[in-house]
């Protein structure tokens, strides 16, 4: 089993989850609110890994590295309150992730509580309708 800890709001892990190495980038080393801690069993398949840090982040935003709407995405999260846990995903793990029925968008792609909610699109709408904000509190993700 190998862990990762990290300590900071804007914290990005690139994964490499098809591979037996893992690192983390923090851009900003100094904060050190909402620690917790990211472990990786190396013998489960890229799937497995995904659908367990799903399980284990009440909020997480699977992106790619390129990919400006995540950058949208944490900063709306974070006016209200919440810090995704945020994976970049290399272009060959994308289609290991799961996607709601109704939308089969690319990433990046929110999960609260274990669903999938979309991407930036579905977010804001989420937002606006009035319906993020309770979903946050009822998944441990915001107090209120």
């Amino acid at each position: 089993m190998q862990g990762l800890r990290h300590c900071s709001n804007d914290v990005v892990l690139h994964l490499h989850l098809t591979t037996t190495t893992a690192t983390m980038t923090n851009p900003s080393p100094s904060s050190s609110s909402s620690c917790s801690s990211l472990s990786m069993d190396l013998d489960e398949s890229t799937e497995t890994r995904i659908q367990r840090l799903i399980s284990e982040h009440p909020v997480i935003i699977f992106t790619r590295s390129s990919c400006c709407m995540c950058h949208v995405m944490k900063k709306l999260l974070a006016t209200i309150g919440v810090h995704p846990t945020v994976i970049e995903l290399d272009d060959h793990e994308i289609a290991a992730l799961p996607s709601s029925s109704e939308d089969n968008t690319p990433p990046p792609a929110a999960f609260i509580g274990g669903t999938c909610i979309g991407g930036l699109e579905s977010l804001v709408a989420l937002h606006v309708s009035g319906h993020l904000i309770p979903k946050l509190v009822e998944v441990g993700a915001l107090w209120v």
